[in-house]
């Protein structure tokens, strides 16, 4: 079952991360604003990957003096998916 989440992101520059999931593996990762290098890169690299294998690499990142990153917030989007499972 696939499921698709729009997640407003908090405490960074990119403002939305819009991510699908079918069977609990991630099927693309769009981040709106933010690097785009980066958050290109940070999507590519768990397409594919288990949500809850994200989750545990990406949870507690944190940019520069910020409580969290694009990458973390990644992560609560994920959490969120998996909540609404």
């Amino acid at each position: 079952m696939t499921k698709n989440i729009s997640y407003k992101t908090r405490g960074v520059c990119s403002r939305e991360i819009n991510i699908s999931v079918t069977d609990g593996i991630i099927d693309e990762v769009r981040f709106l604003g933010g690097c785009h290098g980066n958050t290109q890169g940070v999507a590519a690299l768990v397409k594919g990957m288990a949500v809850d294998e994200a989750i545990s690499r990406l949870s507690g990142i944190r940019c520069g003096f910020k409580n969290t990153s694009c990458p973390d917030q990644l992560a609560e989007a994920l959490k969120k998916i998996k909540e609404n499972n």
